[in-house]
């Protein structure tokens, strides 16, 4: 066989014609690129672009760059254009002029491999079978009434942990506040989700190790995403691998779960107390959503978990780490539920929405510490934003976090201020641009009801239970809040404090 020759290429009519069209397709896009009028840009380093702009805390760094460039940034992170969005018109605009064409999420590596390929609601794209999903998860799973249904675990494992809390106390030991939320959050979503909890003293049990184990991968580096004619190298640094020996753990343990749900139906009903798995078995043998099918379920139900559990743990943890270092708000808030619970044993369903003041606080804590301090989109067409031409399949980041410090919207914006909440109209829905912690459009967060439940059950209860004071030798004026950059923004170190009973009990 004869071997290739370049110079009998060259001299090829149909190979000098090939190379001739595919110069034209490139340069006709780079034409039409530079025709765009497209959103600002800070300088970029060859192949790696804005990569190394992002920082540790890459809602801040980015903050930072839309003060110095403009509100609407398009960054080259490799090989993606990734448009960041930080201004509270911008966000409104979103939402009123192109809300579909922003509903799409971007597919990572990371999702297609620990998420079932996009198979449940969190990551799956906007169409029919995402509002078949999100219709589900609003009516049947996350409704007011279904969250009130499961009030019995929220007592049941506030209860537990306010045991656990009482008996350090009785020694005068200061504990570990993050372990016990940790403790008590991931219990209430594993049995809510699962019927399944964590029995061992320090809140592991497989399913939350598996759980760690993927929150660890998801918000891991991922060469591939990046640049994907690298993609071999995360075969190489074990990444891949270890997400498809984690994806396969996983699903072992959820067949499992839905075996043993399988195992115990009878009849009309599945259950009496209902957790999703069995509400989702009832549904398909109802005759509704026919077309789910068994990694659809499995998929829906870790979209809910991570939903519901990092997210409820950092936003507990933030809001008893800003009281500690406000003591005069501490002072404020535990008198409020106090004077409102009166000499009950524990804060029943029906006092929360008495306490005015608390439910300040817990708006504070999530303008000052969003639960996701970016909104993840893709855009599936091309788009007129602010002005400017956004491409089709660009990524983009909405940071939540630099929105919610707009000194334009917001007194001292860094300042833990509960107050700024009193006699206003602000909820968690996303209608107020300058104040979305859950989300904006059509994705809003389906389980804002479910978790800011859990949040404000599980808090009210320590605070009316017990007086809390840092460990000896620690301030208020020099409490670490450094964060942590992840799912959810946690804070770094652990919280610590000492619980004192309160004394009525």
């Amino acid at each position: 066989m004869e071997l290739l020759n370049v110079s009998n290429l060259s001299s090829n009519p149909l190979f000098l014609s090939v190379i001739l069209l595919l110069s034209l397709s490139i340069w006709l896009k780079l034409a039409k690129g530079r025709n765009l009028n497209l959103p600002p840009s800070p300088p970029k380093l060859p192949i790696i672009g804005n990569i190394h702009q992002l920082g540790k805390l890459p809602h801040r760094s980015l903050r930072d760059l839309s003060n110095k460039y403009g509100s609407l940034l398009l960054l080259r992170l490799g090989y993606n254009p990734t448009l960041v969005v930080s201004a509270v018109d911008m966000a409104r605009e979103i939402v009123k002029s192109h809300d579909i064409v922003f509903s799409d999420r971007p597919r990572t590596t990371a999702v297609n491999h620990l998420f079932y390929e996009s198979k449940g609601m969190g990551f799956t794209p906007y169409g029919e079978y995402w509002r078949q999903v999100r219709k589900m998860s609003v009516v049947e799973l996350l409704s007011h009434q279904r969250v009130h249904s499961f009030q019995f675990v929220r007592d049941e494992e506030i209860g537990a942990v306010i045991n656990k809390i009482r008996c350090a106390s009785l020694k005068g030991e200061p504990v570990n506040l993050t372990k016990m939320l940790t403790f008590v959050s991931s219990n209430i979503v594993s049995r809510c989700i699962l019927s399944h909890k964590n029995d061992e003293e320090d809140g592991c049990s497989k399913f939350g190790e598996l759980v760690r184990r993927l929150l660890i991968l998801f918000t891991g580096f991922c060469i591939g995403d990046m640049f994907p004619y690298l993609r071999w190298v995360d075969v190489l640094t074990g990444y891949i691998p270890s997400m498809k020996a984690l994806s396969a753990e996983l699903d072992a343990f959820f067949d499992q779960v839905i075996n043993e749900h399988r195992a115990v139906e009878t009849g009309a009903e599945v259950t009496h107390k209902k957790d999703f798995v069995s509400i989702i078995m009832q549904l398909l043998k109802d005759g509704m959503f026919e077309n789910l099918t068994q990694d659809n379920i499995k998929a829906i139900l870790l979209d809910m978990f991570l939903g519901g559990t990092d997210t409820t743990i950092s936003t507990s943890e933030w809001m008893l780490a800003e009281l500690l270092k406000h003591p005069n708000a501490m002072k404020r808030v535990q008198q409020e539920v106090r004077n409102v619970v009166g000499n009950k044993s524990k804060v029943a369903p029906e006092d929360i929405p008495k306490m005015e003041y608390f439910k300040c606080v817990v708006k504070e804590t999530l303008r000052l510490h969003p639960p996701f301090v970016f909104l993840h989109r893709k855009t599936s067409a091309s788009v007129k934003l602010g002005g400017y031409d956004i491409p089709s399949n660009t990524s983009v980041l909405i940071n939540v976090w630099a929105i919610h410090m707009d000194p334009e919207w917001w007194e001292k914006p860094d300042e833990f201020i509960p107050e700024r909440f009193e006699n206003t109209s602000i909820d968690f829905e996303g209608q107020a641009f300058h104040y979305v912690p859950f989300g904006i459009g059509r994705r809003v967060c389906p389980g804002l009801s479910f978790g800011v439940s859990s949040v404000e059950h599980v808090m009210a209860n320590l605070l009316y239970l017990f007086d809390w004071k840092l460990p000896a030798g620690e301030t208020a004026e020099k409490m670490d809040m450094t964060e942590l950059y992840g799912l959810a923004s946690s804070k770094k170190t652990p919280l610590h404090a000492l619980p004192i009973p309160h004394s009525s009990f």
